[in-house]
């Protein structure tokens, strides 16, 4: 089992002494141990002045005073009960903490050198006899006090240092990691500028003759401009009609604020660019400018695209105003032929009147077709779409364009497999492609070939040529002639603008073809160049696995009823011209006619009595009732009521809803095949 020796100098060994606070305001310290109570005040008196004394009247109790405190020295005296002093030294001495303190032995008796040499094996740093003397002692403990408190000074400088060194390694390590994140932000924002249609610049803010000076984005790959620009140069790139603007908000920074402009820049590579120029003026301390800040961004994709959208605005307009036309035409254009057909069955005309009836009725059909084209182009023509394999195409077109393209032009065919099958109506195709190549050849005064080819292309993104992700087939034909001028390209479209001579085209054919294009799902595309020729292109939608052929095209002649008889009809029509003619028709047909001048009128006849007609004959487009509107009410009335529909020009969205017992006759129709319809529906 250990002493109770050991087990304190364990103890001893095992505890760090406690921190003392700010060292900086804690005086030294000095630590006398003897058992006799007399002699500690003694050498407390003598040392006070020096350092504070500590006092132990024992060696565990000094033991116990180290664990908790440090000391600049150590009076020690060598007699004591318990642990003596050279036992307490050795204990002091195995201990890392307190090891270095100086320890001074005190004793009265033993002046043999072997004594001291023992106290100075224990570690004494100096050995003093009883009775002290008071100046030496006091001198002795001073210098070592004077050494603790130097070496404490050392010691706070020293720490001081370190706490700068790391204070310093650490702020050093902050500046490094936010330079590094710095740098990382800068790459990652110049790299995003540099990926948008944007440049950064700085300019003199008093002449506006000195180029921007470009510090952010990739100015060259706008513009291919990639060297340094000359005085004025920047101003003569600015588009002539732009440049007084811009000049004019060079001077408005005068104001302050933001200043933005619009304008055309000519690049080395990419021609004019559309810039929005965003700037903002800097001013020294005392308000003088000091120069001019901004962004140009590239915005001409944005400006081609509005450019398109009020082209398709302008067209979408057009078209509605086309459709009214041709409207108000099919009814006069009914009339005349109805009145022609009149004549012709009431009159007994000479070879002279029939050749002027002939003439007549020919300069009708002629406005008929014109029409047509007109609803061609609005989108209100009755399309019969079906599968088309476009390599039949020069089959079937090379007779119709022989007697057409004259010796000087050829047609060179390049329409093989593989293709995809288009949904499409043939007849309108093979139309839109006769105004196409005939187009070309006016464009090829001098002769040579006019090339047509179809290719299968794909949309994986909606947006492009305004039509959405699917699968094409694009059929172009391609001239070698004149050229259409860049300034007229986005109005050849339009009906009735041509750039021929009076008398040699009407201006309806692009318009018809761009018409037909839009009304099938696909579009129109023309590339120009004047001098070089002209490539035009149908985008046509690819047909379905699963598209079945359509039924028989509505506005065919209708066949000739079983067995002829009088029916009783009840014509609505808004206009009067259209009903009269119409009228007559029907009664040289033998059947009983009661008009009617519109929707309401007709309702309100056949609420007195729905069972008085064997047949409605109605026009579609009517005001505030319309004819399939007169229908539907007419069959609540009678369910089984046969009616006729006529129009001038097909609403394919209200006329798919029609019942599927619902004839549809369009507007001009020919008198005979009006008897016709109206027979067959009352059989």
């Amino acid at each position: 089992m250990a002493s109770p020796k050991l087990k304190l100098q364990a103890a001893v060994m095992a505890v760090k002494p406690a921190e003392a606070g700010d060292a900086a305001a804690v005086r030294a310290r000095v630590l006398v141990v003897d058992d006799d109570e007399r002699n500690l005040l003694a050498l407390t008196t003598v040392l006070e002045d020096v350092a504070d004394v500590v006092t132990a009247s024992s060696g565990e109790e000094a033991l116990r005073h180290l664990l908790k405190d440090d000391f600049a020295v150590i009076l020690l005296d060598v007699y004591m009960p318990g642990i003596d002093g050279y036992e307490t030294a050795q204990i002091i001495r195995q201990r890392e903490q307190s090891k270095r303190i100086p320890i001074i032995f005190v004793s009265a008796v033993n002046k043999e050198d072997d004594h001291l040499l023992r106290g100075y094996a224990m570690g004494a740093v100096d050995y003093v006899f009883k009775p002290v003397e008071p100046m030496i002692l006091k001198s002795k403990v001073a210098v070592f006090v004077d050494l603790f408190e130097k070496t404490r000074e050392i010691q706070r400088k020293a720490e001081r240092e370190q706490r700068l060194l790391d204070e310093n390694l650490r702020v050093n390590t902050e500046k490094l990691l936010a330079e590094q994140a710095l740098r990382r932000a800068e790459e990652q924002q110049a790299a995003i500028i540099r990926s948008l249609p944007l440049a950064l610049y700085v300019r003199d803010a008093t002449d506006a003759s000195v180029p921007p000076q470009l510090v952010g984005g990739d100015f060259a790959a706008l513009t291919g401009v990639d060297r340094a620009m000359t005085p004025g140069e920047w101003i003569e790139r600015i588009h002539p009609d732009d440049r007084d603007r811009v000049l004019a908000s060079h001077s408005a920074h005068a104001a302050g604020g933001l200043v933005a402009t619009e304008y055309r820049w000519r690049g080395d590579e990419h021609g004019y660019r559309h810039f929005l120029d965003q700037s903002i003026i800097v001013r020294d301390e005392d308000g003088t400018a000091k120069e001019i800040v901004g962004t140009l961004l590239d915005v001409t994709e944005r400006k081609q695209l509005e450019g398109q959208l009020l082209q398709a605005q302008k067209m979408d307009a057009i078209g509605k105003l086309t459709g009214g036309i041709a409207h108000d035409f099919n009814n006069l254009l009914a009339a005349v032929l109805g009145g022609l057909g009149l004549i012709e069955r009431r009159c007994q005309l000479p070879d002279e009147g029939k050749r002027i009836l002939d003439m007549t009725r020919h300069a009708a059909d002629q406005g008929a077709e014109l029409v047509r084209r007109l609803l061609a182009f609005s989108r209100r023509q009755q399309l019969q779409p079906r599968v088309v394999r476009l390599p039949a195409l020069p089959d079937t077109m090379n007779d119709l364009l022989a007697h057409t393209l004259g010796g000087l032009v050829r047609v060179d065919w390049r329409i093989g497999e593989p293709l995809w099958p288009a949904f499409v109506d043939p007849n309108q195709l093979e139309l839109a492609l006769m105004n196409l190549v005939i187009n070309a050849r006016d464009a090829m005064p001098e002769g040579g070939a006019i090339v047509v080819a179809a290719e299968n292309r794909g949309i994986d993104f909606g947006g492009e040529l305004g039509l959405s992700p699917g699968e094409y087939v694009v059929i172009s034909v391609l001239d070698t002639g004149t050229g259409i001028a860049p300034d007229i390209l986005d109005r050849v479209t339009e009906p009735f603008f041509t750039t021929k001579d009076v008398g040699k085209g009407t201006g309806l054919g692009l318009s018809m073809v761009y018409g037909f294009a839009q009304q099938s799902g696909g579009t129109l595309r023309i590339d120009s160049v004047v001098g070089q020729g002209t490539r035009i292109e149908i985008w046509l939608p690819r047909a379905a696995a699963d598209a079945a052929e359509p039924a028989a095209p509505v506005e065919a002649p209708l066949p000739a009823p079983a067995s002829a008889r009088a029916l009783r009809v009840l014509l609505v029509d808004d206009n009067p011209d259209v009903r009269a003619v119409t009228g007559e028709v029907l009664a040289d047909g033998g059947h009983d006619v009661t008009s009617a001048g519109g929707g309401a009128e007709a309702l309100a006849i056949l609420e007195r009595d729905p069972d008085a007609f064997d047949v409605v004959v109605t026009d579609y487009a009517m005001p505030l009732v319309s004819g399939l509107e007169v229908i539907r009410l007419a069959r609540n009335l009678r369910p089984t009521m046969p009616a006729l529909l006529i129009t001038g020009y097909a609403d394919l969205e209200m006329l798919s809803n029609r019942p599927a017992d619902i004839r549809v006759l369009p507007k001009p129709f020919d008198p005979d095949a009006l008897i016709r319809a109206v027979g067959d529906c009352g059989n």
